[in-house]
């Protein structure tokens, strides 16, 4: 039988950053929590950042175990974390996640509607203002990339709400367009469900990672490269203009 990795807390709670809560369990360098503010990473999404604290002690938190029963946070040190958990994640390394996610949506969506469907093989998210899209496409003409840059900035412009839903998987696998990579796609729930962001009259598709609430929020940018990365495989390097 299939166990199920919980949805993390952060994708239906992304405005508490800060929480208490008791342990779990507890080993040398790690501590295991129920719920948890941290996004843990995934889809190209970097783990959140930030600090755990406990009986006075502060540790910075390295990286994350998914469990069927919770999170394990890890340390960077031997140190046994106990009693009631202090958690709080970095806002401004969230939100530049949040940012270059919901880009990612608005690059995704102009290639797929104005490139004949052209499928994601790739996200890399970086702690800086420059971050890179993988499709699967054997070429792209330099007027397609014009057009896409406008599509997206008009996006931003627009101010699009983002929202997210529950969807059957079921459901959401026979419709066109809401999952969009060539290889690997967001889990099924262990409700039998999965999670869609919706980006209000432009973009739908299966998701489960952190996204601003509207596009507004988010800078133009600039596509600054497109890289050969095979055959049939282009990167684009995009760059996030300065406020």
């Amino acid at each position: 039988m299939t166990d199920f990795l919980p949805r993390p807390f952060a994708v239906d709670h992304p405005d508490v950053l800060e929480l208490d809560i008791p342990a779990l369990d507890a080993r040398p360098g790690a501590v295991l929590l129920a719920r948890s503010p941290f996004y843990p990473g995934g889809g190209g999404q970097l783990p959140d950042r930030g600090t755990i604290a406990w009986n006075g002690i502060v540790r910075d938190v390295v990286g994350f175990e998914p469990t069927a029963v919770g999170l394990w946070h890890l340390i960077g040190d031997d140190a046994i974390p106990d009693g009631t958990i202090e958690l709080h994640v970095d806002l401004a390394f969230r939100q530049r996640m949040c940012e270059q996610h919901t880009v990612a949506h608005l690059v995704n969506s102009a290639v797929y509607t104005l490139l004949d469907g052209a499928l994601l093989t790739g996200v890399r998210m970086t702690d800086a203002d420059e971050f890179s899209v993988d499709f699967d496409l054997p070429k792209v003409a330099s007027e397609q990339l014009r057009a896409i840059e406008d599509a997206v900035n008009a996006a931003i412009a627009d101010g699009r709400p983002v929202r997210s839903f529950d969807m059957e998987y079921d459901a959401a696998q026979a419709t066109a367009g809401l999952f969009r990579a060539k290889s690997v796609a967001p889990p099924r729930q262990a409700d039998g469900m999965i999670r869609i962001v919706d980006i209000d009259g432009l973009d739908r598709q299966a998701c489960g990672g952190t996204h601003l609430v509207s596009t507004a929020q988010a800078r133009r940018i600039r596509i600054l490269k497109v890289d050969n990365k095979g055959r049939q495989n282009r990167r684009f390097r995009i760059g996030l203009e300065s406020h």
